[in-house]
C-alpha cells in the first residue's frame, strides 16, 4: 500500500473565519487524534493532499515540527459542489497494529451476458496490519448465472486479512433481464363494422 510523507504546520487561529482563510491559501485544516496523544490541529497542504488521497486507505506521515506522525484518514469533509477537501481527521496508527477498514472490491472474468451486473457494495471491511492494507480485493465473477449473487465471503482474502463484513452481504448481484413482451393496443374493428351497415341503413331510408 502507498506510504506518504506530508509536511504539515500547527494551527494558531481557530474557527470558521480562520478555516475559510487557510482554504484560500492551499490549506487543508485537519485533526490529528488516538492513541492517547493530544488531538494536534493542523494545517496541510491542499494540493499535495489531494493526490495522496487518491490512493484508498493510503498511510500519511504527517511530519509537523520536526515530529513525524504515521496516520490513517478516518474522515474527509469535502466542498458539496467543488469536490474539494474542507477538512480531514487523521488518527494515529502504529507498525504492526491491527486497523479496521474498508476495502475496495474489483470484479474481473465473464459472467452471464444475459443478466445484468448490479455492484451492491463496492467495498468490504476488513482487519489487517496498519501497513499492509490492500489497496484493493478482487472478486471473480466467472461463470456467475443471472439471478444469482456473490457475497464477501467469495472474495479471496491475503493471508493476515480477516472479513470484518457480514459473510452473506451481498456484493454483486447478476439480475436476470426482463423477457416481458410489451402489449401493442389494438383498435377493435367492430365498431367500424358496426357503423357501415346503419350507414347504409340511413341511405336507403333516404
Amino acid at each position: 500500500m502507498a506510504e506518504i510523507s506530508i509536511k504539515g504546520v500547527l494551527r494558531t487561529e481557530f474557527g470558521k473565519g480562520a478555516s475559510r482563510r487557510a482554504r484560500r491559501e492551499g490549506l487543508v485544516p485537519a485533526v490529528i487524534y488516538g492513541h492517547g496523544e493530544k488531538p494536534a490541529h493542523i494545517n496541510l497542504p491542499a494540493r499535495e493532499l489531494g493526490v495522496a488521497l487518491k490512493s484508498s486507505n493510503v498511510l500519511l506521515d504527517i511530519v509537523v515540527d520536526g515530529k513525524t506522525e504515521l496516520t490513517l484518514p478516518k474522515s474527509i469533509v469535502r466542498h458539496p459542489i467543488k469536490l474539494t477537501i474542507d477538512h480531514i481527521d487523521l488518527v494515529i496508527v502504529r507498525r504492526g497494529e491491527k486497523v479496521t477498514v474498508a476495502v475496495p472490491v474489483h470484479t474481473s472474468g465473464e459472467h452471464d451476458r444475459d443478466g445484468i451486473l448490479e455492484h451492491v457494495h463496492h467495498t468490504i471491511e476488513v482487519e489487517t496490519e496498519a501497513t499492509s492494507i490492500p489497496s484493493f480485493f478482487e472478486l471473480d465473477l466467472t461463470g456467475l448465472a443471472a439471478g444469482n449473487s456473490l457475497y464477501a465471503e467469495d472474495i479471496k482474502l491475503p493471508a493476515g486479512v480477516t472479513l470484518i463484513s457480514d459473510p452473506k452481504m451481498i456484493v454483486v448481484h447478476l439480475s436476470e433481464r426482463s423477457t416481458a413482451v410489451e402489449e401493442v393496443a389494438v383498435v377493435a374493428p367492430a365498431a367500424d363494422a358496426a357503423a357501415a351497415p346503419a350507414a347504409d341503413a340511413e341511405k336507403k331510408d333516404a
